[in-house]
């Protein structure tokens, strides 16, 4: 895997070893980022189930403020580490070792908001309203959600949130989720 675009361009990153992740594809990491091209200069950015970070450094590298790296795996976390390290992100990436429960409940208490987020979960995962839910006191009013799932399956979210735009290529979809007009955090 490697960086896409940006100051770290074409700069390999580290994938956790073992089956518990499922890396965003470069095409797929390529296709996303040129959909949401003028949101990540200077954007917050959450990657709740980060895995390699990659969604998270490919944001950095192309201008993004920080970034919040979310994984309960070791096998994530060590990689994650180690590519914030090696891409020189260590003052702008915050990484987690921690399920999403416990990472939003410290944010929450943080005062955190965020303007991009990621969520990438196990495929397995079918539903993601809960997450969605206690997501949105840190969103900011335009923030973009994003989830990366089996094509033309998304998961389920919140009812505050309503698509903006989906995409497929191969397997892998994405869905860009916004906040309906009135539900402002």
């Amino acid at each position: 895997m490697r960086i896409i675009a940006g100051e770290a361009r074409s700069r390999v990153i580290e994938a956790p070893k073992g089956t518990d992740t499922r890396p965003t594809l470069d095409r797929v990491r390529e296709n996303l980022f040129n959909i949401i091209a003028r949101r990540v200069p200077d954007a917050r950015v959450l990657d709740l189930f980060a895995g390699s970070g990659a969604l998270s450094f490919e944001s950095l590298s192309r201008g993004a403020q920080s970034a919040v790296l979310v994984d309960r795996d070791r096998e994530a976390h060590r990689a994650e580490c180690l590519n914030a390290e090696r891409l020189g992100y260590i003052n702008q990436a915050r990484i987690l070792l921690c399920d999403w429960r416990q990472a939003l409940n410290r944010l929450r208490g943080e005062y955190a908001r965020f303007d991009l987020v990621f969520l990438d979960p196990p495929y397995a995962t079918q539903d993601l309203t809960e997450a969605t839910e206690a997501l949105l006191p840190m969103l900011e009013e335009d923030a973009l959600v994003i989830t990366e799932h089996r094509a033309g399956q998304p998961y389920a979210v919140c009812d505050a949130l309503t698509p903006v735009d989906s995409r497929h290529w191969g397997i892998a979809g994405v869905t860009l989720y916004q906040l309906k007009e009135g539900d402002e955090a």
